[in-house]
């Protein structure tokens, strides 16, 4: 398996790809696939992030919160509509730190799970 793979992941930026490639870099081609198939089925995608961040001026504000496990966050942000719109435009502006912070964990998740 090349590290092309990782490429494939829909919305990941070069930041995250040279930290996975660096993360995998010792693993055999068969650790690298299952940790790929672990990774991929927990990552999130950053525009699906931006989305839901998006939907929180129209609709129930948080999503994002809830999709990204902070679900504390999520309910106090339906609560309060966002913190009257602040916390939903702060996220708005910040989907990427929040993702990236997110997949990171996951990632080191993902291969403790795997114990490789």
């Amino acid at each position: 398996m090349s590290d092309f793979s990782f490429a494939m992941l829909p919305g990941i930026e070069t930041e995250e790809m040279l930290w996975l490639q660096e993360l995998t870099k010792g693993y055999s081609s068969e650790n690298k696939q299952r940790f790929l198939a672990v990774y991929q089925s927990r990552r999130k995608d950053p525009q699906t992030i931006l989305i839901c961040s998006l939907i929180g001026f129209l609709g129930p504000a948080g999503i994002q919160r809830f999709l990204l496990n902070q679900i504390a966050m999520g309910i106090i942000y339906l609560i309060t509509l966002g913190f009257c719109f602040i916390g939903t435009i702060i996220d708005a502006v910040n989907y990427r730190k929040m993702t990236w912070e997110f997949n990171k964990k996951e990632a080191l998740a993902s291969a403790a799970l795997l114990g490789i």
